[in-house]
């Protein structure tokens, strides 16, 4: 196995970083807020337990021997951990306000360097759907391209394999997954996700050992969607994952492609209302190529919508060194944006941002999408 950590940090750190972001009520919010204001990971760590007791609750981080466990289970995996900063961590993921801080791979990394589309669709896909997404991704993998999608059933399976067919000219596959790195989910893909692995790339932001729950599908689409400079939707219905993928890529400022269908069809629905509501028509892997070469981040598609379903709750001087503001008397049930408790605090910025994390760490505050926050129930 590689090096479980990027070069410029040393092992003792990672090991840090690793037990910090496994630790209670710690999400990408509160970990890069904590190693801003601390500075390292270990300083974090014996920050907590204050931070939690003004926060209203006591607090143990993630025991040293659960950390252990998966530093093992990464290495026998054949896996290794990118972190947030480090120099294999790809650039496009690196750019979302809030990228996963740590994540587990296994295969070739220099995919994520590679000009990069991601795949995504139905899971019940129709024959003619299913067949459009192996074209198109055998075309754009023959092109130099990485096809990105999640390893489901119907569109995104049919997208890896007809990139692994046409992988050419330093294209290939990347998979994103749900679960931890040594699940694999559906079980009748699990041939695939092996194929995806030692051919392309897998991903996994949760530990290993860990098994896909609903929860977790956002948080895997973020990444499909950050990782790619535009989004092709080939077959979807209304209020699918796939929609949700393709909403994270307009909001990171990414092209959003659809292919039409027969509004005969339902399953063609959610693309045909993509490209009503400003995605770009396109109906062969050219039209993709031509979207997506010299992308210089200013997207062609008009496609947006508000509220991410993956919020991150940070504003501006967010982890500053200021002392933090009492916000309980402005928080309720409700949720309510981290912008407007600045200003109706009268506080800083960092000040109010550290009295979110103090809350969040005793387990009293709970982060919404849109940058909201309220008290949990």
């Amino acid at each position: 196995m590689t090096n479980t950590a990027p070069s410029a940090l040393s092992r003792d750190e990672a090991f840090c970083r690793i037990r910090l972001l496994r630790s209670p009520n710690i999400g990408p919010v509160s970990y890069n807020q904590l190693l801003r204001r601390f500075g390292s990971a270990s300083a974090a760590l014996d920050a907590l337990p204050d931070l939690a007791a003004r926060g209203g609750a006591p607090y143990r981080p993630a025991e040293i021997a659960r950390v252990e466990a998966e530093i093992a289970a990464v290495r026998k995996a054949g896996a290794r951990y990118l972190f947030h900063d480090g120099p294999d961590y790809p650039a496009l993921l690196s750019a979302l306000e809030n990228p996963p801080p740590i994540l587990t791979v296994r295969g070739d990394a220099a995919l994520l360097g590679r000009p990069s589309v991601a795949v995504v669709g139905a899971r019940n896909a129709s024959a003619a759907a299913v067949k459009l997404s192996r074209d198109f991704s055998t075309a754009l993998a023959g092109q130099g391209y990485a096809v990105i999608s999640g390893l489901a059933r119907g569109i995104d399976a049919a997208a890896h394999r007809g990139a692994l067919a046409g992988m050419a000219d330093g294209g290939g596959t990347v998979g994103v997954i749900a679960s931890g790195i040594d699940i694999a989910y559906p079980p009748e893909n699990a041939e695939l996700q092996e194929q995806v692995a030692s051919q392309g790339l897998l991903i996994a932001e949760m530990p290993p050992g860990t098994e896909p729950l609903a929860r977790h599908f956002p948080h895997r689409n973020r990444i499909i969607a950050g990782l790619a400079t535009g989004t092709l939707v080939v077959e979807a219905a209304p209020r699918s994952g796939s929609l949700i993928t393709a909403r994270l890529a307009a909001e990171a400022g990414r092209e959003v492609m659809a292919i039409p269908g027969s509004p005969l069809d339902s399953r063609s629905h959610g693309c045909n209302q993509l490209i009503r509501d400003g995605a770009i028509l396109v109906q062969s892997p050219d039209d993709v190529i031509e979207l997506l070469t010299g992308f210089e981040g200013r997207a062609r598609s008009t496609f947006r919508e508000g509220n991410a379903a993956y919020g991150n709750g940070m504003g501006e001087g967010a982890g500053g060194a200021d002392d933090s503001a009492d916000v309980s008397a402005l928080l309720t049930l409700a949720p309510i944006g981290v912008d407007e408790l600045i200003r109706q605090s009268g506080a800083s910025a960092g000040a109010v941002q550290m009295a979110l994390l103090e809350l969040e760490l005793a387990g009293r505050l709970v982060r919404h999408a849109g940058g909201r926050v309220s008290f949990a129930a």
